[in-house]
């Protein structure tokens, strides 16, 4: 490097300082010190590799932990794009297109990786260590659910025997009691919560009441709402809405169904999910019709909606 692009890039810097209040030769000094990055430190392998804690002596429950965790780190990716487009100041049709193709990207990663799930563990070493897992559920991702309030205005994740009562104007804390994932865990006609719900609410449901606060206006439906009437209408942009909501709603759900139900239904157990819950009526998209973009569909998709993929 030649001692003009040295005298430039100092220049650079010490105006990025400045404008920080910060002084330039104490940070260039600090650089003297400083160990060269590496490859394990910069991505934290150790940590990342000592975070999965088997429960059971099995060894398919590795394979349980490590895959639930790699979805976990994928669903913040799928936050992290989302996040972007819903906080953008000036959102452009093309920036949107293309973060919805990430994020339908990393939902197509999941959807494959099933088989992992599927395929790669013995289904009885999975009905010896899921005894010990019970309650803990994959229902009980924290992301995903913030991933849906992120999507869609909340009245397309209302349990449909409620939504008639619910609008825009519903207090969040009821809307949250009528999510349609309380059905997983909640006897509409007592009230009575399971375990299952009553932790995961003792956990995340301050958190969730903010992210729904939060996202009213500004989740992905309402970001595509309020682009202007030619944006509205791209093709290509709406192309891309319908292939995420059915990439989630349908696909990559319908992966996770038939990957449960090689284990549930195996017939060397009681043919309940872990949490207890309903699995089939839960989880598959005739049944919960969960719909981020219902504006985008027509009346016969809306009807039929999940039918094609037994």
């Amino acid at each position: 490097m030649s001692s003009e692009q040295t005298s430039t890039l100092i220049e650079a810097l010490d105006e990025k300082f400045q404008k920080i209040n910060q002084n330039t030769d104490t940070h260039l000094e600090g650089l003297l010190w400083a160990k060269p990055i590496t490859y394990w430190d910069y991505i934290q392998t150790d940590a990342l590799l000592n975070l999965q804690i088997q429960r059971t002596t099995l060894p398919d429950e590795m394979v349980f932990i490590m895959y639930h965790q790699v979805n976990e780190l994928l669903f913040k990716m799928v936050l992290w794009e989302i996040d972007q487009v819903c906080h953008a100041q000036s959102l452009t049709t093309d920036f949107f297109t293309e973060k919805l193709r990430r994020i339908s990207r990393y939902f197509d990663m999941l959807t494959t990786s099933f088989d992992i799930m599927g395929e790669g563990m013995e289904v009885a070493q999975y009905m010896k260590f899921r005894n010990t897992l019970t309650p803990a559920s994959g229902f009980q991702s924290a992301q995903y659910r913030k991933i849906e309030f992120a999507s869609t205005d909340l009245i397309n994740l209302i349990d449909y025997r409620f939504r008639a009562t619910i609008d825009r104007n519903t207090p969040y804390r009821h809307a949250l009691e009528h999510l349609y994932w309380q059905a997983a865990g909640k006897d509409h006609r007592t009230g009575t919560k399971n375990y299952l719900i009553q932790a995961f609410e003792q956990k995340y449901d301050a958190e969730f009441l903010r992210f729904m606060e939060e996202y009213n206006t500004i989740n992905l439906w309402q970001k595509f709402s309020q682009l202007p009437e030619s944006d509205r209408q791209n093709p290509e942009l709406i192309a891309t809405m319908r292939h995420y909501d059915r990439t989630v709603n349908i696909t990559w759900v319908m992966g996770h169904y038939n990957a449960a139900r090689k284990y549930i239904e195996s017939g060397q157990g009681n043919g309940e999910a872990t949490g207890g819950s309903d699995w089939k009526k839960y989880m598959h998209p005739k049944y919960q019709r969960r719909i981020f973009f219902p504006e985008l569909w027509s009346e016969t998709e809306l009807k039929h909606w999940g039918e094609d993929c037994e």
